[in-house]
């Protein structure tokens, strides 16, 4: 293997039409962070800034597959899940990712994004896959980073304000992941965006400005993928929360209207600008 290869992460998830959230704020986010983008696509959706219209599954063998395919031959410093689809779909992950070494206590990291809703509202998979996340997924986690509704569908606590983030961090890490990243996004009353991460004994409060805009796309995505290419590079996960936070806060600050309603986040803030003559 070449001296120059660069760390890799892998992105369980599914396709964007709008290219604000999905694999492709995974893609965007890996390459600006430094990472080359490995993808095992979970479903095609139809969506805008307007909703989500329509989305077809990819059969769980194929996704199963292509998690087979590139941890055999290019190998994976990390890997991350976004939207799952099903039980059926979220159960061949969780036999692929064992059988690739991904995730459980010795295994290459693994963050559990658990997307289970759209922006819009649309649930993305029914109670059968909820229970798989619960019961499969979360147990393998490294890292687990829902939002506040994510909380609610996987623990029923209902969290309004910031202390309650604590007994909500905790009722997930009794659900069997290493470490729980609690995101305070929704907390729209709070000045301040305090994330909390958990490791079963020390709470770490990650804070953040809480930036005047409506254009949030894609933001969860790109903190959980952000803090995935942090893993895949070396870090501690206190490490890649800090670092995944910090880019989050960034892509909101320089987030842009795209289409008729909530605008993506940006990565082009990572990008050098072009020298012109």
């Amino acid at each position: 293997m070449s001296d120059n290869r660069p760390p890799s992460a892998l992105t369980i998830a599914g396709s964007d039409s709008g290219g604000a959230a999905g694999l492709e704020a995974d893609l965007r986010t890996f390459l600006t962070c430094g990472v080359h983008g490995l993808v095992a696509v979970t479903a095609v959706t139809v969506q805008n800034t307007l909703g989500v219209h329509d989305r077809s599954d990819i059969p769980p063998r194929i996704v199963a597959g292509q998690i087979e395919a590139v941890a055999a031959d290019m190998g994976v410093d990390a890997a991350k899940t976004g939207m799952l689809a099903s039980a059926e779909i979220i159960e061949a992950v969780a036999a692929a990712c064992e059988q690739a070494g991904i995730g459980g206590d010795a295994g290459i990291p693994f963050v559990v994004d658990p997307v289970a809703a759209s922006m819009h509202g649309h649930p993305l998979f029914d109670d059968a896959g909820l229970a798989a996340l619960r019961e499969l997924l979360l147990p393998m986690a490294t890292v687990v980073t829902p939002n506040l509704d994510e909380v609610r569908l996987l623990t029923g606590i209902e969290v309004t304000r910031r202390e309650q983030m604590r007994d909500a961090a905790v009722a997930l890490r009794e659900l069997g992941p290493r470490f729980v990243l609690v995101k305070s996004g929704h907390l729209i009353d709070d000045p301040e965006c305090v994330d909390l991460l958990f490791d079963g004994t020390v709470f770490t409060e990650l804070p953040g400005p809480r930036h005047d805009t409506p254009h949030t796309h894609g933001a969860g995505d790109a903190m959980a993928s952000a803090l995935t290419s942090g893993l895949a590079r070396g870090m501690s996960v206190q490490e890649a929360a800090r670092f995944g936070k910090w880019y989050v806060s960034n892509a909101v600050r320089h987030s842009y209207p795209m289409g008729a309603k909530v605008g993506p986040v940006s990565a082009f803030w990572r990008v050098a600008e072009e020298e012109r003559d």
